[in-house]
């Protein structure tokens, strides 16, 4: 269809809409109705060459209707040349939100402890292909969802295509090699803050971030935190402003080795977080603490913002946290709640 006119005499904008409904028939012409609306309501009667279409309204037209996969699968890039213009427009490409893709996995006894279905990963890789082509280098911000398990070279061929990456929200990274995030580094200079899950030896992706990243300065940690773990993390990123160690268990020595040797650390949100001590007399046994003494508090004094909630006969999510024993198991709860964070900053949303 070479051109669409807008329908005249409509008594009112439901009468228009029924119309267009009857009278489109190709999916794509669908988001269309938007300005058809507004056309009907100043009375406008206007005939508009879909093909030369400003590309401000189709970006806000996409922006408004289509989610990532609807704008890469539907075509629209290949219509005319002022379509595929605004499919490459940088403010639809700042963030590439992969937060409502799921892998189509099993769990396995072996590592990388999942199994990913192959026809679901020549799908996502196609989608990846097509998204790179079309950002332009333009993304600044990528966020995956927990059970998204991106391989090796899925990260690593978006991430040499993200140079200007300023945020990575990456929480699985069943299989995902060491090696291949230090590589991932060396390509995103540019980036500010990761989320991450916890690991048992995290020296060469922190070693790689404080050679590569020079603005690196928030951290968000899913998962249990331990002594070892911490002092890897103040002796290779010094300058962090932000660390997030929300609903997980920490032990009581890292969150006080955090506090005593971050110089420069101003957000610290723990909430729905529980501390754990280790003792040795008269037993060795590791005891649950649910609040903070002074000494903590102290500590903590010199910071812009310490955020903190152990409320656990109240707080649902103090008393998930305690349930799942400090690894949540986000799936059991509301969709999207894994995402959330007292800070700002750090919460993942477009």
């Amino acid at each position: 269809m070479k051109e669409i006119a807008m329908f005249y005499g409509c008594k009112n904008s439901q009468h228009l809409l029924n119309e267009i409904g009857r009278s489109f028939v190709s999916p794509l012409s669908l988001p269309l109705c938007l300005i058809f609306l507004q056309m009907a309501e100043d009375r406008v009667n206007v005939v508009v060459h879909w093909e030369k279409m400003e590309i401000d309204i189709l970006v806000r037209i996409f922006q408004k209707c289509f989610s990532l996969q609807e704008l890469v699968n539907s075509g629209s890039a290949h219509v005319c040349r002022g379509w595929r213009a605004a499919c490459c427009d940088p403010t639809l490409w700042n963030t590439l939100d992969l937060s409502h893709m799921k892998s189509h996995f099993i769990k396995v006894q072996q590592k990388p402890f999942v199994y990913v279905e192959s026809r679901f990963d020549e799908n996502l890789t196609r989608l990846l292909k097509l998204s790179m082509s079309l950002s332009k280098g333009n993304t600044m911000t990528l966020i995956v969802h927990f059970n998204l398990f991106l391989s090796d070279d899925m990260l690593t061929y978006t991430a040499i295509r993200c140079p200007n990456l300023r945020r990575l929200v990456l929480p699985a990274w069943n299989r995902i090699k060491k090696k291949s995030l230090a590589n991932v580094m060396e390509c995103c200079k540019s980036l500010e803050s990761l989320t991450m899950p916890s690991i048992p030896h995290p020296y060469v992706v922190f070693s790689a971030i404080a050679m590569n990243c020079k603005n690196f300065r928030e951290l968000k940690v899913m998962g249990p935190i331990d002594l070892s773990f911490v002092e890897v993390l103040v002796y290779l990123l010094p300058n962090l402003n932000v660390i997030s160690l929300r609903c997980t268990s920490i032990y009581r020595d890292a969150l006080v080795t955090i506090l005593d040797k971050l110089k420069r650390l101003q957000v610290l949100n723990i909430s729905h977080s529980y501390l754990l001590v280790q003792r040795y007399e008269p037993k060795q046994e590791t005891i649950i603490v649910r609040e903070l003494d002074e000494t903590i508090m102290n500590k903590a004094s010199k910071l812009k913002r310490f955020i903190t909630c152990m409320e656990h006969d109240t707080c649902v999510m103090c008393q998930r946290t305690e349930k799942d024993e400090g690894i949540m198991r986000w799936y059991k709860y509301e969709e999207g709640l894994w995402k959330a964070d007292e800070f700002m900053n750090l919460y993942a949303t477009t």
